[in-house]
């Protein structure tokens, strides 16, 4: 064969990737590397790597969405260059952030839905912590007024996710986070009342408790309040955690009375990367009327072209996720998101009831419209001992790509394990019929190979990280 014949076949080889000589070695990992590489190659390496993490739609565990439809993925490419915050270079963007703003506030019965503030965040938990940062300082100026100290403040909850203990802990706040007692497993407004006093900043429902998937009783709560102000004096604001039920509530239970309505409620968070069924990054947080955001939470910015308002605590942030979001609400309308949402519940619904007759689980949650959000969790029955435990059931449902999260409760149920499903858009009635097989093929296998020392949290939690 002729020289250049050779030269021209080992051309061809070396433009097949997994016949490169990039590919023939492996890549640097741990150090940067001293030489580019082709893009097809280095794409390869890196798809081949995400190969092995898991299905997101196998995702039980995850509050977050994991399908969208191709009008998404599309819109997500148009917006990868936009920064949320440069407000000036990408009006338009800074337009549909604002639209986002007043339709949430008119979702929520914002008494000044046309004149109301608020912003998109990173996150449901950004915007948590924005209210939580308004409640303080408008604590702090109460006090101030009335010339009381200010170095005591305490926040009160029910079971709360991880980022209401991140915001007590960054702010130097007492988190009064109300334990849970056996067959209790929310705030009650008695456990309210019980843990106010003058240094409260204030209180905290959560729409869709992380563990029980429940909604707290917000009117409830409220109506106590309002009592203890009558008799005390004490004016204590309320801020609703809506990460999950801000965008089902609306839609699936119109009649449940948790937002605006509610005069003591000053501001609402949510995550539109869950039910609000954006691309992930994205969470909101308006507040009742302008008044209710301290203006020392409010800075101005010149540097980017003009002088543009701005509340996130984030600074450079994608501006994709947001024009998904006013997507998502053009596309759907209520009618469209409660059809979805209810078709999750009836989801639900119907996992709840062949799972609960699987034998030795008790449902604890099944997925009622009216008191949480489209998903079930279950224990083990007392007094039944099925030879594993649920950590060892999760274990062995990953073994077909379901992730379905074993854990046990917070104080004072740490001796309580239970097992969550949580029910997004995606997760259809099929899927959940093959995830009920393979729940009584896990069953029958544990059965027929017991486990000498089944999977404790600490082994469980080993074993996952």
């Amino acid at each position: 064969m002729p020289l250049h014949a050779k030269d021209s076949v080992r051309e061809r080889l070396d433009d097949e990737v997994y016949a490169s000589a990039d590919l023939a070695v492996s890549m640097p990992k741990y150090k940067f590397p001293l030489a580019e590489h082709d893009p097809r190659h280095a794409y390869s390496v890196v798809h081949d790597e995400l190969m092995l993490d898991g299905n997101a739609r196998q995702n039980l565990a995850t509050f977050c969405q994991t399908w969208a439809e191709p009008e998404v993925h599309r819109l997500m490419d148009e917006c990868m260059d936009k920064n949320m915050v440069d407000k000036d270079e990408y009006p338009q963007t800074a337009e549909i952030e604002a639209r986002c703003v007043h339709m949430l506030a008119d979702l929520w019965n914002s008494p000044a839905a046309a004149n109301t503030i608020g912003c998109s965040t990173s996150g449901s938990s950004e915007a948590a912590m924005l209210g939580g940062m308004a409640m303080k300082r408008r604590w702090e100026a109460r006090r101030k007024a009335a010339g009381k100290p200010i170095d005591r403040p305490n926040l009160i909850t029910g079971p709360v996710q991880i980022c209401w203990h991140k915001f007590a802990r960054y702010w130097d706040i007492e988190l009064r986070e109300i334990p849970l007692e056996d067959g209790r497993f929310l705030m009650t407004p008695a456990e309210v009342i019980r843990r106010c006093d003058d240094n409260t900043i204030g209180v905290v429902p959560t729409l869709g408790v992380t563990f029980t998937c429940q909604y707290e009783p917000v009117k409830a709560v409220a109506d106590a309040l309002d009592e203890l102000q009558r008799d005390s004096g004490l004016d204590i604001p309320m801020h609703v955690d809506g990460a999950s039920g801000g965008f089902l509530a609306p839609f699936c239970a119109p009649e449940l009375v948790w937002d605006f309505r509610i005069p003591r409620v000053k501001s609402i968070n949510t995550s539109g990367h869950k039910f609000g069924m954006s691309p992930l990054g994205v969470g909101w947080v308006i507040w009742r009327e302008v008044e209710d955001l301290p203006e020392e939470l409010i800075f101005w910015v010149n540097y980017l072209g003009g002088n543009m308002r701005d509340i996130a605590l984030n600074f450079s942030r994608p501006g994709g996720q947001v024009v998904c979001q006013y997507y998502n609400f053009l596309r759907l309308g209520k009618e469209g998101y409660r059809k979805i949402h209810s078709a999750c519940y009836q989801t639900a619904a119907f996992l709840a009831e062949r799972i609960g007759k699987l034998g030795p689980f008790e449902i604890l949650y099944g997925g009622d419209r009216h008191q949480g959000i489209p998903a079930l969790c279950w224990r083990i029955r007392d007094g039944v001992d099925p030879g594993f435990t649920l950590y060892d059931l999760a274990d062995r449902l990953r073994s077909r790509g379901w992730q379905v999260p074993a854990y046990s409760l917070p104080a004072n149920c740490q001796g309580l394990v239970i097992q969550r499903i949580l029910v997004r858009h995606g997760v259809s009635r099929d899927l959940g019929a093959l995830l009920v097989e393979d729940i009584q093929r896990a069953i029958d296998f544990l059965a027929k190979h017991p486990i000498p020392a089944p999977l404790g949290a600490a082994e469980a939690s080993g074993f996952r990280h």
